[in-house]
This record gives C-alpha cells, sequence and structure tokens, in this order.
C-alpha cells in the first residue's frame, strides 16, 4: 500500500505565524491556490481511498485537490498545544526557546497539550485501521505535526531531524506486506520550493 501524505494548504493563522493545534482555522487565499495546484498531482495518481482530519483547513483542501467523498476522523487531527493555541511561535520562542525546541523535538508537551507519544498512537491507528482492507493507494489529508509523527512511527525519523511539510505538500510511503516501509517521496510541490514552511 502506498500512503499518500498531503499537508493541508497554508492556513490564516500559518500566515500570522500562530500555532493552531486543534483551532478550526480555515484556509488564506494564498492556501487555497497551493491546495488547487496540487490537485492535477493527485489526479494524475489515480483513484485513492481517502481519509482526512475534520478540521475546516483539511476539509477545505481534501476538496480542492479532488479527494474522493474522504472519511473524516478526529484522530487525524493536529497535536493538541494547549495553552499555546493561538500563540504567536516568534513570542513563544522568546519567552521558553528550549521549551519549543523540546516540543517541535517530541521530547515535551506545551503546558496543557498533548504528549507527542499519545499523538503518535492516535494517528497510526488511524494508518493500521486503514491497512486492514486490501488497496493500492490511502490519500492522507492531513497536518504537518501528523506526518512527522507518521514518518517517526513507520520509518524512524525523529522529529527533530524532519522539516516542517510544506503547506499543500505530498510526501508518500510505501507499506509492503514484506520488508520495511519505504519513504518514496517527501515534500513535493507542483510548482515551487519551500524551505521554510510554518509549524
Amino acid at each position: 500500500m502506498r500512503l499518500l501524505l498531503v499537508r493541508h494548504g497554508q492556513s490564516k493563522w500559518n500566515a500570522a505565524r500562530r500555532l493552531q493545534g486543534q483551532a478550526d482555522v480555515g484556509l488564506s487565499d494564498l492556501g487555497e491556490r497551493q491546495a488547487d495546484a496540487l490537485r492535477p498531482t493527485i489526479e494524475a495518481i489515480g483513484y485513492c481511498r481517502a481519509v482526512s482530519s475534520d478540521l475546516e483547513r483539511v476539509r477545505e483542501t481534501a476538496l480542492r485537490i479532488g479527494a474522493h467523498n474522504p472519511e473524516l476522523t478526529e484522530d487525524l487531527r493536529e497535536i493538541d498545544v494547549g495553552d499555546w493555541t493561538g500563540r504567536g511561535i516568534d513570542e513563544i520562542r522568546a519567552e521558553d526557546e528550549a521549551a519549543y525546541q523540546g516540543w517541535r523535538a517530541g521530547t515535551s508537551a506545551p503546558p496543557g497539550g498533548e504528549s507527542w507519544v499519545d499523538f503518535v498512537d492516535r494517528v497510526t491507528g488511524v494508518i493500521e485501521t486503514q491497512r486492514r482492507d486490501s488497496f493500492e493507494n490511502l490519500l492522507v489529508v492531513c497536518h504537518g505535526g501528523v506526518i512527522r509523527a507518521i514518518l517517526q512511527h513507520y520509518v524512524g525519523l525523529e522529529p527533530a531531524h524532519i522539516i516542517p511539510a510544506a503547506p499543500a505538500s505530498l510526501s508518500t510511503l510505501r507499506l509492503g506486506k514484506e520488508g520495511p516501509p519505504r519513504l518514496e517521496l517527501f515534500n513535493y510541490l507542483p510548482n515551487s520550493l519551500n524551505f521554510e514552511a510554518p509549524d
């Protein structure tokens, strides 16, 4: 089975450099264009079973890239960032850079936030449930943290060693019945490069 991992397009809070976690924030105008640009790539792959976070920015991305009737689930929501929800990234880093870097590395959680271990278990539970059926492609429309969690679980890439997936980017993994999972593609954008993707 191939996992096709799509991060949502830029949200209004991404544009303002605010952490969202599970806040239900919609796409910015740029985020809409980013998702639209990825649609031909997804269409060229052909039919995919689709599963998606139920938050607005992801649901809208799924619609714009042409996902076929995605199954919506709370279990693919972004990690809960607790008291950091809605706060500016620069503000958090100025206040406690070590705490921010620990969160990005998956070694600590914000006050009131979800632990990385619990988050990985929640996300990968969705993938393992889907793997019980036999099909070629699973399109997972989700959040940047979800992609990092999947990469850690299946290919051993620790979050401290992974740059954020760019908005409306495509990454793919091959999960075979034999042999280890393999990373096929990471952070593909159809029209550009993005080395400064927001958290």
